[in-house]
């Protein structure tokens, strides 16, 4: 079942992955969470061999993979589908003419104008059975595309954006909306200003079945709950690096520290 599939039954959880190790990637999958989102924004890595092993890695776990990368180029998006994700994530989408980019460049016509090649691995490599109209039909269903609610412009715009067709899900990003707003930062959307921001973005894109993408940071049962009582019905549960932080905090308040003072 992919992901797509999955959000229609209920809210999904994953985890954002930074360090870009594999083990990561696998262990998420082994766990039985539903996908991995793989950072390029934010991290060393680009669209090339180390991006192709961590998406090969999902695959090897069982697990969706969704990736965010820098921008609109439609080159990144169409490689990053081709190397076999599910969805494009797409930072600071301010307009309308940004949305209508993405889905300009993920999907075949006559949604978009996505270029065609059958020698990938989301063509199974153009091996036994490839069929051209199933591999375009199939692409266009499945493929997840998810702009990014992260500037006040998003929700200014946002009738706009939700207008074009072919947007699965928005990812609210409650740090950044918060610093081009001039708000505190903070990953609860408990701020009255950034409440209504999110209210009004989370109210049209549910009117259109789009779903709703955020982080649950801490990753408690109460603060999940919370988030899908909000209408956000795919939760990244933190990242790899944040996790490992908060491990090697409770190790050394836990264990060093009481040693060393001792």
């Amino acid at each position: 079942m992919n992901l797509k599939q999955k959000m229609k039954q209920g809210p999904v959880f994953g985890f954002a992955v930074f360090t870009g190790a594999l083990s990561v990637i696998e262990s998420i999958g082994n766990w039985g969470y539903d996908f991995v989102y793989l950072d390029v924004e934010h991290t060393s890595i680009g669209v090339g061999p180390d991006l192709e092993k961590q998406i090969m890695a999902a695959r090897l776990a069982g697990i969706s993979s969704v990736v965010r990368l820098t921008g609109t180029n439609e080159v990144d998006i169409r490689k990053v589908l081709e190397m076999g994700v599910e969805g494009v994530v797409i930072p600071h989408i301010r307009t309308r003419k940004d949305a209508e980019e993405i889905v300009r460049a993920a999907k075949f016509p006559p949604l978009g104008r996505r270029g065609a090649e059958s020698n990938v691995r989301a063509a199974a490599f153009g091996g036994p059975g490839f069929n051209w109209p199933e591999y375009i039909r199939k692409s266009n269903e499945e493929s997840l595309i998810i702009p990014m609610a992260e500037d006040f412009e998003f929700a200014d715009n946002v009738d706009e954006i939700l207008a074009v067709d072919g947007i699965d899900a928005i990812n609210f990003g409650p740090i950044d909306y918060s610093l081009s707003a001039g708000l505190p930062i903070g990953y609860k959307i408990d701020h009255p200003s950034l409440f209504d921001a999110y209210q009004k973005i989370e109210t049209r894109a549910r009117a259109k079945g789009i779903g709703i993408m955020c982080p649950v940071v801490p990753a408690t049962q109460e603060n999940a709950r919370d988030m899908i009582a909000k209408g956000v019905n795919m939760l990244i549960l933190g990242n790899d690096m944040y996790h490992l932080q908060s491990a090697f905090k409770n190790i050394m308040a836990e264990c060093v520290e009481p040693i060393r003072k001792s």
